[in-house]
């Protein structure tokens, strides 16, 4: 294709976030149309609020501010591309690579280019990311890891105090300090990918972005909510609090225009000069000065130019398994996800799900039955078990029998399958015995927020990425027009169980920590086992979450026969590797009140035993299905700013 230079420009009213946001795009009516305001979702119209309370929340449990819940979205069908995104400026801007007769990849390229400008507390080019990618012509999965690695002069101690000798905490504590930082591995990930499955010219990809920083934005409410809870750790940093905080250091607010020239700038070097000019010269030179600083007295990285130019992304195995009629493929790891959420839907396999559907179903999904959440959860927390005490970067740390494969074995599962009480919660799951693997089972490290773009291409190619920064604006470290991650925060600080046993997800120079992120990707199977048609595209944000928010939808989708924005709209809810079972108290059909003590659904999973909490949830879940031959039918999560567009039908 003849690459073209198109003008896109930001609009949004003052006061309402609407879907229509870039104008300029050198087509005809028709054709602008087809990547337009989806009838999918009302607009945002206020600063966001949830069922339960103001925004202000725990942000070491629950990764970015809960935004409330947009009631009664209906799902948006098209002809034979999709693209949803947790942010209607980036959906767009990647749909009309999409009609351009641009790749899934292509459209990835172009949604994060975008997302680090209008979300940048969620992902960005300071951060890491990872893709399960469908080929359609060769029917070939593959997963490409670009997650980002500690210093090559990190310590198993490095997250715990300053030096062996120096043993205070980094300052102003771990997260915001430098030695959160790992070296940024999207970029180099992107840039493979595009490589082996791009169509529209790399250069081209960045100019939505780069015309989109020098013409200016307006903060959404999302964006504006978390500014507000973040101000105190983003004035910390000089380039951060000139950015979002007014001069008087109060939080920019909704509506207000932002331009980023230095983004712009830093954009055009990568449409330019590739990959690499993240990984070497100046903009490689600012990163580590950056996270050096010790302006406001905190704790420098002992990132370096060197660990930036040594930086490689991976391509790995996908993890696929089968789910009755289905075959699911996954991240394996470093990502928990794939194998965390194969084994949760494996131990389910043997329960009969469909019989347990949620009830008063609607376009919100409806509510879930007690039995199935109570089921649902008791295998989130077998499987979590396994996950907790197991996985981490193989590279390093070799899973039991040096596959993902003995996690999610039918045979295992089963027999896990019957370690549940169909009427009483187990609270803590054991991990399973899988061998004399010499790990230990510590605690685990807080995960936090991301963000998720699901994509299908007119040829058949399908992309779920999972992308972050870690916790909301990461670690606070803003150069050159993006913020720094801070995703070594991952790794278990401490490096050593209470016995003194070695923790699997341990920090390691040039590991990578472990990940719950779950890109998904869902094929039919004939009546022998083999990979079918492609049959849904799904994936979230969420932190260690995640992996409940896929699960939730798989079996919205699978076993219920929801379409997808059921799917997604539905009450979230499940569990980790703890007494407690989360229930999403900012969806309609929960009574939050009283601490849910109203709420028939929570009463009946106090009586068998679970520690119901109703605390906001706060996913990003997309979903595209194959909705006939060869059209597809989308949903978009209501829990944040998200939109579904394509060729709409």
């Amino acid at each position: 294709m003849t690459p073209r230079r198109r003008t896109w420009i930001g609009a949004t009213t003052a006061a309402v976030l609407t879907v229509g946001l870039l104008a300029g795009c050198s087509t005809d009516d028709t054709e602008a149309a087809e990547c337009t305001s989806p009838p999918n979702g009302t607009p945002i119209t206020a600063a966001p609020t949830t069922a339960t309370g103001p925004t202000t929340q725990n942000l070491s449990t629950n990764p970015e501010i809960a935004s409330g819940y947009r009631s009664d979205m209906s799902p948006v069908r098209t002809s034979t591309y999709a693209v949803s995104t947790a942010n209607p400026i980036a959906t767009e801007a990647a749909c009309r690579v999409l009609r351009a007769g641009g790749t899934a990849t292509d459209a990835l390229v172009t949604a994060q280019a975008v997302l680090g400008l209008v979300e940048p507390q969620a992902s960005g080019i300071g951060g890491g990311a990872f893709l399960v990618h469908y080929d359609a012509k060769s029917r070939t999965v593959e997963a490409y890891d670009g997650r980002e690695t500690a210093p090559a002069a990190a310590t198993e101690n490095y997250l715990r105090w300053v030096s062996d000798t120096d043993r205070t905490e980094p300052a102003p504590n771990t997260r915001a300090s430098g030695r959160s930082i790992g070296v940024p591995g999207v970029v180099r990930m992107l840039e493979l990918a595009h490589r082996e499955h791009g169509m529209t010219a790399w250069k081209e990809l960045f100019d939505p972005a780069i015309d989109l920083a020098d013409s200016g934005f307006e903060i959404s409410p999302r964006l504006a909510g978390q500014i507000a809870e973040s101000a105190k750790d983003l004035a910390t940093d000089e380039g951060a609090r000139a950015y979002f905080l007014e001069p008087d250091g109060s939080p920019k607010r909704t509506g207000t225009v932002l331009t980023n020239p230095a983004y712009s700038k830093t954009l055009s070097a990568l449409a330019t000069d590739g990959a690499e000019a993240l990984y070497s010269g100046p903009i490689a030179q600012d990163i580590v000065e950056a996270a050096g600083s010790t302006a406001g007295g905190r704790t420098p990285s002992l990132l370096t130019t060197t660990d930036l130019a040594n930086y490689e992304p991976k391509k790995r195995t996908a993890l696929c398994t089968g789910y009755r009629k289905y075959e699911l493929c996954g991240m394996p790891a470093p990502s928990s996800g794939g194998s965390t959420v194969a084994a949760t839907m494996g131990i389910l396999a043997n329960f009969d799900l469909a019989a347990l559907g949620p009830q008063d179903v609607n376009r919100n999904g409806g509510k879930p039955d007690a039995r199935a959440v109570h089921l649902i959860s008791e295998a989130e927390r077998l499987a979590y078990a396994d996950r907790n005490k197991y996985v981490a970067d193989p590279d390093f740390i070799p899973l039991p029998g040096n596959s993902a494969l003995s996690l999610v074995h039918p045979q295992y599962l089963k027999e896990r399958s019957t370690l549940i009480n169909p009427d009483r919660s187990m609270g803590t799951a054991q991990p399973g015995n899988l061998g004399p693997v010499p790990l230990g089972n510590g605690p685990q490290p807080p995960e936090h927020g991301t963000s998720h773009i699901s994509v299908v291409d007119k040829y058949g190619n399908a992309a779920a990425m999972t992308t972050t920064v870690e916790s909301a604006f990461g670690s606070f470290h803003f150069v050159d027009g993006f913020l720094l991650n801070n995703q070594l925060t991952d790794f278990a600080a401490d490096p050593l169980d209470p016995d003194g046993t070695p923790v699997a997800n341990r920090l390691q120079p040039g590991k990578r920590p472990r990940s719950s992120m779950s890109p998904t990707l869902v094929f039919d199977r004939d009546d022998k086992g083999n990979r079918g048609e492609l049959a849904l595209v799904t994936g979230s944000p969420g932190g260690s979450v995640i992996i409940q928010f896929v699960v939730k939808t798989l079996v919205g989708a699978l076993d219920w026969g929801l379409d997808p924005q059921q799917a997604v709209s539905g009450v979230s809810f499940g569990a980790g590797n703890s007494p407690s079972t989360g229930i999403g108290g900012e969806h309609p059909a929960i009574d939050a009140t009283a601490n849910g003590d109203n709420d028939p659904l929570v009463r009946k999973l106090r009586e068998m035993g679970h520690q119901v909490t109703v605390a906001p949830q706060s996913s990003g879940l997309s979903a595209l299905q194959r909705d006939g031959k060869d059209g597809w039918i989308g949903g978009a999560d209501p829990r944040r700013e998200g939109a579904v567009l394509g060729d709409t039908r």
